[in-house]
């Protein structure tokens, strides 16, 4: 996400003002950085609705693709999103995309992406043991 940033101070000291430039802006997402905790991103409702609205239809498109009975179509899908996949074994990558689907599948009705994005960190810390052979030998 390419957002525009301002500090939290700005929200703070100028709410009014920054908002209202923020809406003059298009309303993008908009950073607030925060110098003592995780920075937040402040979108519209609506931008919030559509963000969900495609993830849920992207997990729909995944899934069917699942269900169309071509593993190398889905293989060749997944490597393309995920290049690190190629590092994997055939095992390996048929357990990713199980597993991305379900974190897909449940993140998506818990309005949570987190799920999914915990299962692609993981395999792509896999990926990276197995393209480094010596850390693979170490492990």
């Amino acid at each position: 996400m390419s957002a525009r940033e301002v500090p939290f101070s700005d929200i703070q000291n100028k709410g009014k003002a920054t908002l209202s430039e923020w809406q003059r802006s298009g309303a993008r997402p908009l950073r607030v950085t925060r110098r003592d905790d995780e920075d937040l991103v402040l979108m519209t409702a609506t931008r919030a609705e559509q963000e969900r609205a495609v993830l849920t239809a992207a997990t729909a498109m995944v899934d069917a693709l699942l269900h169309a009975n071509n593993p190398g179509l889905v293989r060749t899908v997944v490597e393309a999103a995920f290049p690190w996949v190629s590092y994997l074994s055939d095992e390996e990558a048929a357990d990713f995309i199980d597993e991305l689907i379900t974190s897909l599948r449940a993140g998506s009705s818990l309005d949570n992406p987190a799920p999914a994005a915990r299962t692609i960190e993981m395999w792509r810390h896999t990926a990276e043991v197995q393209a480094d052979p010596e850390l693979a030998r170490q492990i």
